[in-house]
């Protein structure tokens, strides 16, 4: 398939698997599209609850504002792009030495492997601090929590998050399974973004739901790097991350960044980055300072960025 006919990442409907259920790719089309919607009518509620608590102020509105400002860049590099990443895929593809047969049973593992793997990768997002400042802190970079807080994401994500997913395609998954698998995993996310729901002991345990999620995003001691999962939160009681939600969470980046400026909001990641590059004084340094974890750099950059 050439880069001008392949499809955007999330365009389940428009391609078929051969020897695939007709309904598999719509069915993941449409759990992904209907959980991101869910976001509308809560992000309707939290706005109704703020402004009746007073707590909808100008700076919580600016937040808002800059997280859904976070979204356009990334959907423009999505746009302009994704046929080319899905094309990386097709040709890896072609590479792997057996194909895995497309069906309900086969899509319910390959939906599994690739939440494993984006455990994997969102843990690497977390403690390389290369990953750290030049993409994944934007998402954590507000001191609030509701539905807008999934839109704010870095448009670099994309260069460097999917690639994760190329073994799933060399194993033997299709391209296609594997992008619409990733679409439910991120389309989870969406709803958990929020305070309307309090803890589910049912459920807490075994998925990533809102007090989960919520631990994640906390800048509190215990909560540091905490909740990797995507759709299973099993992958952090197995690998020693999880941290059940247990005193109120104070949101933000460790050094906090107090600027609503998209750009700031985008690029605060990388001026910390090259200052960390900038001192240091042989390669060792450099490569630690790109590699290491991202807390290895506070020392000399602990004032809050404007």
């Amino acid at each position: 398939m050439s880069e001008a006919t392949a499809p955007s990442l999330f365009d389940f409907g428009a391609e078929t698997i051969a020897g695939a259920p007709a309904l598999l790719l719509p069915a993941l089309g449409l759990a992904a599209g209907g959980m991101a919607l869910i976001g509308l009518p809560l992000l309707a509620i939290e706005a109704i609850r703020l402004r009746r608590r007073g707590e909808l102020t100008r700076r919580r509105l600016a937040g808002m504002a800059t997280s859904a400002f976070c979204a356009l860049p990334a959907s423009l590099v999505q746009a302009l792009f994704g046929g080319a990443l899905m094309a990386v895929f097709l040709a890896a593809s072609t590479l792997a030495p057996w194909s895995i047969p497309t069906g309900w049973a086969t899509a319910l593992l390959c939906l599994v492997a690739v939440d494993f793997f984006y455990y994997w990768e969102h843990r690497l997002g977390h403690r390389v601090n290369a990953l750290w400042s030049l993409y994944h802190s934007v998402h954590h970079s507000a001191d609030h929590f509701d539905q807008t807080i999934g839109l704010r994401i870095s448009f670099v994500d994309f260069f460097f998050a999917p690639l994760i997913y190329l073994p799933l395609v060399l194993a033997g998954f299709h391209p296609l399974l594997v992008f619409a698998c990733f679409g439910v995993v991120l389309a989870w996310q969406q709803w958990i973004h929020t305070e309307l729901v309090g803890k589910l002991p049912l459920l807490d345990p075994w998925l990533n739901t809102p007090a989960n999620h919520r631990v994640h995003h906390g800048r509190n001691d215990i909560y540091l790097d905490r909740n990797y999962g995507g759709v299973l939160i099993l992958w952090d009681r197995l690998f020693g991350t999880y941290a059940p939600e247990s005193e109120a969470v104070d949101y933000g980046l460790v050094e906090q960044l107090k600027s609503r400026n998209p750009l700031a909001v985008h690029f605060v990641g990388f001026r910390r980055l090259f200052a960390a590059l900038g001192r240091a004084r042989s390669a060792s340094d450099a490569l630690k300072a790109a590699f290491g974890p991202p807390e290895a750099q506070r020392g000399e950059a602990a004032k809050p960025a404007e």
